[in-house]
């Protein structure tokens, strides 16, 4: 996953004070000069609470006994977490302005400390778990950055498998280096060649050790004249866009830290402005607890708009399962509530104060400050924290002293739809067991994974958060399972006949930010039979080697009956999706009318049989051939093209 660079990193460290301080190169506190902390980008920094620190330590004595986790994070210290790119979860552990080790979640196997060498000095001397005793005559070796072989291991812990974060040790226990066990402990002591260890961090550091402890308010202290020069921009930059814009203002809060920070800069700017919260019917019961108690305490006026009851589990029985690239319940549960607000309680248009952040993607990042809407119209948005890291918004609400959302304090570092696609396996990891609403998310994935023959790993590596799995996630799969993905996710007991009907969401997502049509058939489909028609839906028409998919242009058709369609044009994905449903019904359930072929001028469909067929060769890519087709009619009769 390649580090990508969003904005600058404010995160900076006096190690005279032993305090994280943001932007400024010289300490606030002491006037000593302070030094960037080195971050994988995107840098966007946080800082680790009690859940957080917990779950490391229990993690540390898992794999190196008792007492290492208390060694590396040792009480009343300062700890941050800096998110990494990885394949499902990675954060940087930040303490006393050292990096210390990144914690993994990894597919398969759940949480790893991948300890760098800071971290392995702190309890390396003791560790009574997870270490390989080095030969001597070896430590020059792996220090000048080669692995350690067998014959250089002199002692191992028996408990090492391969895959095992360790730490190499002389035998006066002295740290050498850190990386991946690549035999068991008895195997690296009893080989006589091969790869012991594959060494990750193997470089001499000076070792800072524990320095002296504080608490986060004494964080704030030292960075309140940065928080307040952010907040007096931000201020600024909000009564002016009311003054620009001359529309009437709202704040829209998610229940999140950074619609919250930006809750908080209106109230800071002397405003006092109605709250707009889209209640999805996905949202943590904490979530909506929250915003309740947000607006209570502020005195300030809540529009709430819900989703309907069942637009999302109603919705399941035709779409199935969202993915990251099938997100049709951003437009049943977020939406269509969203504009359905904005329509009943400001028809002249609005403009909204949204808590968005650059560092947080790419498309984020791209955006100006203030934008129009392009899915909720009449809405402009504007973003007082547009240029804000994630340590400026934290700061700035302990400063403010204001309670935030407690799902901060259970290990997400982010709030929304509780089964969102987008999620990380270590996010559900978190949720499960501690939300009730977990359960019926559970169920419903246990009942659709068994009336479909799908196998247990389907549900255990999350594999419905994907319609076509990039490259990297179907590589880990098969490593872990040693299966292909494809084998994972092949539905065996669905049903393979019966008349064609499709049930279609469209519109812009607030989740991708694009225009997209999803849709659902009412069963699988023939991928071999529906491709050769496809040739009138684009130039270039690409089958899936494993066959689950066809790409036509910007249209992909599934196997399994999922059509997704996206363009920058509304128009175009919507005539995209129905062009693909008549070549679908032209291949599957084709009635003889022969109006097809009438419309083709170039000849390539042709009546044998009773039925359409085509030269694929002989398709211009005219489209001339789309038009009336009793079968289609039919669908859109009964009622189930919902465009």
């Amino acid at each position: 996953m390649g580090a990508i660079r969003l904005g600058k990193n404010h995160l900076r460290w006096c190690h005279e004070c032993n305090l994280p301080i943001l932007e400024t190169k010289e300490c606030p506190v002491c006037g000593a000069p302070t030094e960037e902390v080195e971050l994988t980008p995107p840098g966007d920094a946080r800082p680790a609470f009690q859940h957080d620190i917990d779950l490391i330590r229990g993690i540390l004595d898992r794999d190196y006994g008792k007492g290492a986790g208390q060694a590396v994070l040792p009480d009343g210290h300062v700890v941050i977490l800096s998110k990494a790119p990885a394949l499902d979860r990675m954060d940087e552990v930040i303490v006393d302005g050292d990096v210390v080790a990144s914690l993994r979640y990894d597919m398969g196997s759940g949480w790893k400390f991948v300890s760098r060498l800071q971290g392995a000095y702190r309890f390396g001397g003791t560790c009574t778990r997870g270490y390989v005793i080095c030969d001597p005559g070896a430590i020059p070796f792996v220090r000048e950055s080669k692995n350690l072989m067998a014959p250089g291991v002199v002692d191992a812990h028996p408990d090492i498998v391969p895959g095992d974060e360790i730490v190499i040790l002389s035998p006066e226990r002295e740290v050498i280096a850190t990386g991946m066990a690549k035999m068991t402990g008895p195997e690296m002591v009893a080989s006589e060649k091969g790869v012991a260890v594959k060494t990750r961090w193997y470089k001499p550091e000076a070792y800072r050790g524990p320095q002296p402890a504080h608490s986060w308010d004494e964080v704030v202290s030292a960075n309140e004249g940065v928080i307040n020069k952010r907040v007096e921009e931000a201020t600024g930059f909000i009564r002016n866009t009311i003054e620009r814009t001359q529309k009437p203002a709202i704040v829209s809060f998610s229940g999140g830290k950074d619609s919250l920070a930006s809750l908080l800069l209106t109230i800071d700017a002397g405003l006092n402005l109605p709250v707009l919260f889209v209640d999805t019917g996905l949202e943590f019961d904490e979530t909506v607890e929250h915003v309740h108690d947000v607006c209570s305490r502020h005195n300030l006026t809540l529009i709430e708009e819900k989703a309907p009851t069942d637009a999302f589990f109603g919705n399941l029985v035709y779409f199935g399962p969202p993915a990251k690239d099938f997100r049709w319940c951003c437009k049943t549960n977020k939406l269509g509530p969203t504009v359905g607000a904005i329509n009943k309680h400001f028809p002249g248009g609005v403009l909204s104060f949204i808590g968005q952040r650059k560092y947080e993607s790419e498309a984020r990042n791209a955006k100006p400050r203030v934008w129009t809407n392009p899915w909720t119209p009449g809405q402009t948005g504007a973003s007082p924290i547009q240029n804000w890291c994630a340590m400026h918004v934290w700061l700035y609400i302990f400063l403010r002293k204001e309670p935030f959302n407690v799902w901060y304090t259970r290990g997400l570092d982010r709030i929304g739809c509780f089964l969102c696609p987008a999620s990380d396996l270590a996010e559900f990891a978190a949720i499960e067991g501690v939300s009730s609403r977990w359960d019926q998310w559970d169920a419903y994935l246990t009942k659709y994974m068994e009336d479909r023959g799908l196998p247990p790993e389907w549900k255990e590596y999350g594999l419905w958060r994907w319609k076509n799995a990039p490259k990297s996630i179907r590589e880990e799969v098969q490593r872990v399972s040693g299966r292909d993905m494809s084998e994972l996710t092949r539905q065996t007991k669905t049903p393979e006949t019966g008349p064609l009907t499709i049930k279609v969401q469209d519109g812009y997502s607030p989740c991708t930010m694009g225009y997209s049509v999803e849709a659902a058939l009412s069963r699988p489909i023939n991928i071999e039979a529906v491709k050769p028609f496809c040739h009138a839906l684009a130039w270039v028409v690409e089958v899936d080697p494993e066959g689950e998919y066809i790409e036509a242009g910007f249209t992909t058709i599934y196997r399994e009956g999922v059509i997704i369609s996206k363009a920058n044009v509304e128009n175009d994905a919507r005539t995209a999706i129905d062009h693909a449903f008549q070549a679908i019904v032209r291949a599957e359930q084709c009635v003889g009318c022969g109006l097809c072929a009438a419309r083709c001028d170039p000849g390539a469909l042709y009546m044998e049989d009773g039925k359409v067929k085509i030269h694929e060769d002989d398709c211009v890519f005219c489209r001339d051939c789309f038009g009336p087709c009793p079968s289609v009619n039919f669908a859109r009769d009964n009622g189930e093209f919902d465009q």
